[in-house]
């Protein structure tokens, strides 16, 4: 399994992002925790990731898991080298890969290795094995008025809960997440906790907070 994730934007070790990429270097953006945004700020911010990627040698279209189901989405999904999914709403994003059938996609392709899992901020957190105390930062609104329905559960793939924008000010989610990361501790649930700039790094049995 290779991952790659960020607490914003492609954070300070992008080369070793592209290091993990295998294959000529042709991947997905999957955009969808954006789902609830103004239609043109979405677009213009696709097309921002698309060069952020591009100026790293990787090639990315966008997968809208709008416009799919289970079986056009396997159809449709191929032999990508990588994903990179941005963040937004976290549950909105978990809404779309439900009901487009991505989430069992995606679990069941990173155990055959067969591509790099790359985002940040919610494409990091949806991951975790559950999405509870983040209501604490991302409104359920959006998944609820999108898609009719709010889930918990995360794709089970980190160990723990993914925390980013910690001791980030320039951040406008950092205190709200500073909190989220404070009733974890209370828990005694442990997490993964990242400031911007940081990464997690997943290659095979090797596990690096960057």
């Amino acid at each position: 399994m290779r991952l790659y994730l960020s607490s914003y934007e492609l954070g300070n070790h992008p080369s070793t992002f592209t290091a993990l990429v295998r294959g000529s270097g042709h991947g997905w953006l999957i955009m969808n925790a954006l789902d609830g945004a103004d239609l043109e700020v979405r677009h213009r911010e696709t097309a921002r990731q698309i060069s952020n990627l591009a100026r790293l040698g990787l090639a990315a279209s966008e997968l809208d898991l709008r416009v799919h189901d289970a079986e056009s989405l396997s159809a449709t999904f191929a032999h990508p080298d990588f994903l990179w999914v941005r963040g937004g709403s976290v549950f909105t994003l978990r809404a779309a890969l439900a009901r487009s059938g991505a989430d069992a996609l995606i679990v069941e392709q990173l155990g055959l290795d067969a591509f790099v899992y790359a985002g940040f901020s919610a494409g990091a957190c949806v991951l975790a094995p559950s999405l509870a105390g983040l209501e604490a930062c991302d409104s359920t609104e959006d998944a609820m008025s999108l898609y009719g329905t709010v889930a918990f559960d995360g794709l089970g793939i980190l160990d723990r809960p993914f925390v980013p924008h910690l001791r980030s000010p320039k951040h406008p989610e950092s205190a709200a997440l500073t909190r989220v990361a404070k009733g974890y501790a209370l828990e005694d649930k442990p997490y993964w906790a990242l400031r911007d700039g940081d990464a997690l790094v997943v290659d095979g049995n090797r596990v690096a907070l960057l």
